[in-house]
């Protein structure tokens, strides 16, 4: 494993920051704390810092020994979840109810222990942007930065992410030429009948039915409709409906979301439920309202970054320890804005299976999104030295201009 010097001898400072931040978890836009650390770290190591990007993003500025008029940029995400913490190990939450339990502590710190070396070794042409975005956990941080001039005001040609991902051997990486996250939608139906007694059915229009008969025909649009060669997924999470046991109620509520690889698979999809809902209540003499929201699109890896990202990790760790075939995840992530507008690629670091934990955990796995998570900090040095090895070897690489 060929590790970036002096950051492996900066790793129980790495440690101590990704805990600190693991100890003061902040949800989405709230992130006042961790963008403070993170401008104020960044500063101490004479890197110009830019605030306030999608309200608490923080952006820094590394300039190389020679400028070409060329960038790329360099993302991490900050933000928490609304958990309950189940460790009790020092570094556990002190903010009940809110959690780092995706590792967005451990992206911040190796991209800030990553962003101290380049401005330290300044020896790379043209700039490398950090970006340290907010909001991830489902409310588009990554949109808002871009809506707010990420790419106007840093304009770069490529943009990188990275994602730890327990399963993953600690020291190994896996890389996807095209999906890695698929996209993430939401849907609410409101059916509205005419209530009756239960006894008497005939007298009204049963909303209930109708969410019935809706629940099973959206199954066909993925069986029958979607392409099998193209995964999509419509799972119906929620009906509410009625009060007693001998009342037909006016209204039934269906909730759910769908997950695709392809704008054209959520395209069909939308279409589909739409029409499916609108003509199976109009049959069954109801009325519907009908909304489909596209939360953020698939993320899809450009196959000439995840190609030059595969050969600088297989230089790092070897080739035996880079996955190229790893299946995809049905999760979501909103670098995928990031990819809709510049080239990239998103990779993941192993965060191992768990036993990096002492005591203190909690009894649950170390998965992402489980009470029991801690981010390995063993493998801090190891994704900044992949950030440092990929910002050099990209800017050092000719432009398609040349």
């Amino acid at each position: 494993m060929k590790l970036v010097e002096p950051i492996v001898g900066w790793q129980a400072e790495m440690a101590d920051i990704r805990r600190d931040i693991h100890a003061h978890p902040e949800l989405a836009y709230e992130e006042v704390r961790t963008a403070d650390l993170v401008a104020r770290l960044l500063e101490s190591w004479g890197i110009p810092t830019h605030k306030g990007l999608g309200i608490t993003g923080v952006v820094g500025v590394i300039q190389g020994a020679t400028q070409t008029g060329r960038a790329i940029g360099l993302r991490a995400d900050m933000d928490a979840l609304p958990m309950q913490e189940a460790n009790t190990f020092s570094h556990a939450s002190k903010h009940a109810g809110v959690m780092h339990a995706c590792g967005h502590d451990g992206h911040t710190a190796m991209l800030l222990a990553a962003a101290r070396y380049l401005a330290q070794h300044r020896d790379f042409p043209g700039t490398v942007y950090v970006i340290f975005q907010p909001a991830e956990e489902g409310f588009s941080g990554a949109k808002k930065m871009i809506d707010d001039g990420l790419f106007r005001q840093f304009p770069m040609e490529a943009v990188f992410g990275m994602h730890n991902w327990p399963g993953i051997d600690a020291g190994a990486f896996a890389v996807h030429d095209g999906p890695v996250m698929a996209s993430s939608n939401t849907f609410e139906i409101t059916i509205r009948g005419k209530g009756a007694h239960a006894a008497m059915p005939n007298l009204g229009h049963d909303p209930v039915m109708a969410a019935v008969q809706l629940a099973q025909a959206f199954q066909t649009i993925i069986t029958r409709e979607v392409d099998p060669l193209d995964p999509a997924v419509l799972s119906i999470t929620q009906i509410h409906s009625g009060s007693a046991d001998n009342v037909i109620p006016d209204e039934a509520v269906m909730r759910g979301t769908v997950r695709t690889f392809s704008d054209g698979a959520i395209d069909l999809i939308e279409r589909r439920t739409r029409e499916i809902a609108t003509l199976t209540c109009q049959a069954l003499n109801c009325s519907v309202q009908f909304d489909f929201h596209r939360r953020y699109p698939p993320t899809i890896n450009n196959a000439g970054e995840a190609a030059f990202c595969a050969q600088v990790l297989q230089d790092i760790v070897g080739a035996d320890k880079v996955e190229l075939a790893r299946a995809p995840s049905m999760g979501a992530e909103d670098f995928a804005f990031m990819l809709k507008e510049k080239p990239g690629c998103y990779v993941w670091i192993g965060n191992g299976h768990g036993d990096h934990r002492g005591s203190g955990h909690g009894l649950g796995p170390c998965m992402l999104h489980n009470s029991s998570y801690d981010f390995n900090d063993e493998v801090l040095p190891l994704g900044a030295s992949y950030w440092v090895e990929l910002a050099r070897r990209r800017l050092a690489q000719p432009s398609e201009g040349d």
